[in-house]
């Protein structure tokens, strides 16, 4: 069976137009998130407690002792080693509760030492961080501030990537409480090339932001 010239044309106008269609079909999950002002409104708030993560960088002072203090990093088993402290755990740590558990093991060769631990970097635990993947100039993980903002976060990574389809970028929120994960629609390409503030959403610690890339 001989396909006329014609027939072959419109067989391949048809495909084409379905593989376009489906490159243009966005992804939407149907549940956004309200828009956050360009500015923080309370530039005071406090965010949660600072827990200490793998790879931060911390001094750590005795009072009277110097010589007992020391600049130390995270190591990527959750440890650090001072004088006189091998191997203590401070992954998961508040700074307050780190110089706390020092205190404790000090206290077999000093008479009431004095601990304070101060953060020098900081990278902090996933469940503090905003990770940035896909379509973006340098994916990152980075850590949450208080009153962070979508725009805050893309201004940190570089913006999109050339072939960004920013507009069906989602974001991924783990509920404490429930345990359960939630995805939201971003429109990023709004924000960054329109100005658009109603595509400006506020961040929590432990987001991700997915961003896929155009076909076309």
């Amino acid at each position: 069976m001989r396909v006329s010239v014609k027939s072959k044309l419109a067989l391949l106008v048809t495909v084409g137009a379905a593989a376009l269609g489906g490159c243009t079909t966005s992804s939407s999950t149907g549940k956004s998130l309200p828009a956050a002002s360009f500015v923080g409104t309370d530039e005071q708030a406090v965010s949660e407690k600072y827990i200490i993560g793998p790879l931060d960088e911390l001094t750590v002072f005795v009072w009277r002792n110097p010589e007992l203090g020391a600049k130390v990093q995270v190591r990527p088993d959750g440890r650090i080693t001072t004088p006189l402290i091998t191997d203590m755990p401070a992954v998961g740590k508040t700074p307050a509760q780190l110089a706390e558990d020092i205190k404790k093991s000090l206290t077999q060769y000093i008479s009431e030492p004095r601990v304070s631990v101060m953060i020098d970097k900081f990278q902090g635990t996933f469940s503090q961080q905003v990770r940035i993947v896909g379509a973006t100039e340098k994916p990152a993980s980075l850590p949450y501030r208080a009153n962070m903002t979508l725009l805050d976060a893309m201004i940190e990574v570089g913006g999109l990537s050339e072939f960004a389809a920013g507009d069906r970028a989602r974001l991924v929120r783990h509920d404490r409480a429930t345990g359960k994960q939630t995805e939201y629609d971003l429109k990023i390409s709004r924000l960054i090339k329109r100005g658009d503030a109603k595509a400006n959403v506020r961040l929590e610690p432990g987001d991700v932001i997915i961003i896929p890339e155009s076909m076309f």
